[in-house]
């Protein structure tokens, strides 16, 4: 019998040892499914501008194009909760991003896709897979104090994501380095979304992305969650990078009484008022006005400024929002005294169909005196909106869910008529001030609010 030499000894544990390994590799049994068929683009649907998408060799190309607003190819499917995995190679002079639980409707921005996105950015910036909020509220979580995940996009080459979904928790990894923790519940639920940003004349039109491997997770997320080491940035009752930036301040802190008083009192009311989980809510009390912990006034007054809050009603509630208040005025019954935004149920309360001029105390409306624009969108009762005030120099805006409703002049002709017109007629020169406080309003019915913001306008005129 022939000896075995060492080499030949060595050769057949080696095979024996990378066949018994392969044998005992992990089969991966993640339920993933593949949102990309590496042929066509059946399930997606492009939205937005004009910018090229075509598959190539199993991949998704997206290419530049001038003169086209930000491009969207967007998935057929609203996902809410998932986790999502895809590969992507840019060019190192593109700016892009994925959109997730995205939208776009017809009363918003005429169709505008909007929505978190996960940030491409190939630029020294370096803030790829930090989290920009599309069309709405600018940078969410950007990666200035991570340098660990700047580091980690590889330029010029395939870059992983990894994208964590569920309730109100975003999480985001890039090759594996955590990116974003977010905090944040403004949308449950919408499309998946590739972006082709639009480009200026001072960029090269033709430019490519490229993406692959795109494929997501629904079903059991809790078994396939990935711990994030990052401490969370949490959006509630708190302002975001760019509204710090942008000279806004918070008008409540979520947790305290601080800054405001009863609109008759010195103090807070102690009653009629909740504060829980970051939500102020006034409570039920039978419908009349100011008849229980009433009306609730910023301690401080301004003059131009720019007011945005949330606000959720109950069944048939009416409340409002007012500003430039003169709390001196009407010592007897009933609210105080100031321009009203309206918070209305308008299917279920009768005020919908009073007022002096037809419509004018519909939600949104400036109360009493001009009717919103009647296309407005309010979402269900139980859900949360948004209220946006800007007023400037005398030119005034009413806003609801990020679309204008109304405009006017205040102090114009055209205002004093409709006033001399109202019932706020027997108030000399009502709402005219030129600094006044801002009023959450007890009606008697339980409507809640948080996110409470305010930005002070410098007026300009000398």
């Amino acid at each position: 019998m022939k000896k075995a030499t060492f080499s030949t000894l060595l050769c057949s544990v080696l095979a024996t040892v990378l066949i018994v390994g392969c044998a005992e590799a992990p089969k991966d049994e993640t339920p993933w499914i593949s949102l990309f068929d590496g042929e066509t683009l059946n399930g997606w649907v492009q939205k937005g501008g004009e910018a090229t998408y075509e598959v190539r060799n199993n991949t998704i190309v997206g290419t530049t194009v001038h003169d086209t607003p930000n491009s969207f190819m967007t998935s057929e499917k609203m996902y809410g909760d998932f986790i999502l995995e895809f590969e992507y190679l840019v060019d190192s002079t593109m700016n892009s991003g994925v959109q997730i639980r995205s939208n776009s409707f017809p009363h918003y921005m005429n169709g505008r896709v909007h929505g978190y996105q996960v940030e491409i950015d190939p630029s020294e910036r370096a803030w790829s897979a930090g989290i920009y909020d599309e069309a709405r509220r600018g940078w969410l979580n950007t990666l200035e104090e991570n340098p660990t995940a700047q580091k980690a996009f590889k330029q010029n080459d395939w870059n992983k994501y990894r994208i964590e979904a569920i309730g109100d928790t975003l999480k985001t990894w890039i090759n594996g380095v955590p990116a974003s923790y977010l905090i944040d519940d403004r949308t449950a639920e919408g499309f998946i979304g590739l972006q082709v940003h639009s480009i200026g004349k001072d960029h090269t039109e033709g430019t490519e992305i490229v993406w692959k491997n795109i494929r997501i997770l629904t079903d059991s997320l809790s078994k396939y969650t990935t711990r994030s080491p990052l401490s969370p940035i949490i959006t509630k009752n708190q302002l975001t990078n760019g509204e710090a930036k942008d000279g806004w301040q918070l008008l409540w802190d979520g947790k305290s009484t601080n800054g405001w008083r009863g609109a008759r009192l010195d103090e807070f009311p102690e009653t009629g008022w909740e504060i829980e989980e970051g939500i102020l809510t006034v409570l039920p009390s039978g419908g009349e006005e100011s008849a229980a912990g009433g009306d609730i006034v910023t301690k401080e007054v301004y003059g131009d400024f720019e007011l945005k809050l949330d606000f959720k009603i109950s069944e048939g509630a009416n409340s409002g929002i007012k500003y430039y208040v003169d709390t001196d005025l009407n010592k007897g019954p009933g609210s105080s005294i100031g321009l009203e935004y309206q918070i209305l149920d308008d299917a279920r309360h009768p005020d919908a169909k009073l007022g002096n001029h037809e419509g004018s105390r519909t939600v949104a409306s400036l109360y009493d005196l001009i009717k919103a624009d009647p296309s407005k969108h309010m979402n269900a009762i139980g859900e949360w909106n948004t209220a946006h005030i800007v007023s400037k120099e005398g030119h005034t805006e009413h806003w609801l869910n990020g679309t204008k409703v109304l405009e006017y002049e205040r102090k114009s002709d055209a205002y004093k008529t409709l006033v001399a017109e109202s019932k706020y007629a027997k108030w000399p020169n009502f709402g005219e001030g030129d600094a006044g406080h801002i009023l959450l309003q007890d009606h008697g019915d339980k409507v809640s609010f948080r996110n409470i913001k305010i930005k002070p306008i410098q007026n300009d005129q000398p």
